[in-house]
């Protein structure tokens, strides 16, 4: 007997097909990283990156009126700091002229109501590529939360709508939500890395931003004693729930194609908008095969920033986003 309901009838054309669909993709969904260089007149392309670009202030402004007139009107802002501004302290972190403090002003003053969220950890600002602070061989927990709580009253200062706190310390959303408040910054959200992995996917960013640990007598090797282990699963839930609990207002899974199922586990346990950070591992193995002519660019990308909306996104931070926004456009 032949079935009465057949599920091919609501695939026979693209007008069913788009009528029925279950996920959207928008402009709205998108968080487009940014990387700044001190200098002017410089849009340099990053080698492990193609079509990616570190901007200095000047050609940032170009940039930004771009993103909106796409309507991408969020930016996660990072910077690239010189080898003679950095230590083991962090210190130009919280330089209040720093590069980051001026690329935040300098968003805001070509377009006040971009949403600007900001990078807060030390290894774009330690002479050791690490996110803590170090001392005998070891990332010192609370001594680093200290030091980012300082750097996220110096970004709200400079007018960041949220800081986004990448280094995976314990306690230090509540460290900087209590800092923020008591700085009667009460309005300035934090989106937390939450669940982020030690992953071999976050090679072309450390380019990027020249922030790689370096293979020096006494330091670490590599983050995994403060990044997730890419093995667990459990332990995401409860790094997500302590953040929320500690005032967390956005939570944040990294990366995004291998976490899926993350993603969906926090989704099904916290009502809470989760964002994904679609990592420059995916990005580049995407551009390389697309290179080779192994894949078709387009048609990979936009199934790829599907399945993370589709397994639970609110938000998605991609250096693809002017690209999907251009083609959807």
């Amino acid at each position: 007997m032949f079935p009465i309901r057949r599920n091919r009838r609501l695939r026979t054309n693209e007008a069913i097909r788009s009528l029925v669909r279950e996920t959207y993709i928008s402009p709205n969904d998108f968080l487009v990283p940014l990387f700044v260089v001190e200098g002017s007149g410089i849009k340099e392309e990053i080698d492990s990156m193609p079509n990616y670009y570190r901007y200095s202030l000047d050609l940032l402004k170009d940039e930004i009126k771009l993103l909106w007139s796409l309507g991408l009107k969020s930016v996660l802002l990072f910077v690239k700091v010189p080898d003679t501004l950095k230590d083991n302290k962090g210190t130009e972190a919280l330089n209040p002229d720093g590069l980051m403090q001026r690329a935040i002003k300098t968003v805001k003053s070509v377009c006040p109501d971009m949403l600007v969220m900001t990078d807060v950890a030390l290894d774009p600002f330690s002479s050791y590529g690490h996110d803590g602070i170090i001392e005998n061989g070891k990332i010192i927990n609370d001594t680093t939360v200290e030091v980012l709580a300082e750097m996220s009253i110096s970004h709200a200062e400079a007018g960041a709508n949220f800081v986004a706190p990448s280094d995976m310390m314990d306690g230090r959303i509540l460290g900087i939500r209590e800092a923020l408040d008591q700085s009667n910054f009460l309005d300035v959200g934090i989106m937390s890395y939450s669940a982020k992995y030690a992953s071999a996917f976050y090679g072309p960013f450390r380019d990027a931003l020249d922030s790689a640990p370096v293979d020096v007598q006494d330091v670490p090797k590599d983050k995994k004693t403060y990044q997730m282990d890419f093995a667990n699963r459990e332990e995401a839930i409860r790094e997500t729930e302590m953040d929320i609990n500690e005032g967390a207002d956005i939570v944040m899974v990294k990366p995004g194609l291998s976490y899926l199922d993350i993603v969906r586990d926090i989704r099904n346990s916290f009502d809470v908008p989760i964002a994904v950070y679609q990592v420059s591992g995916e990005y580049a193995m995407l551009k390389a095969a697309a290179e080779k002519g192994w894949l078709d660019h387009d048609a990979v990308m936009l199934e790829q920033i599907t399945s993370i909306k589709r397994a639970g996104a609110d938000i998605i931070a991609s250096y693809f986003a002017k690209d999907v926004v251009k083609l959807m456009s």
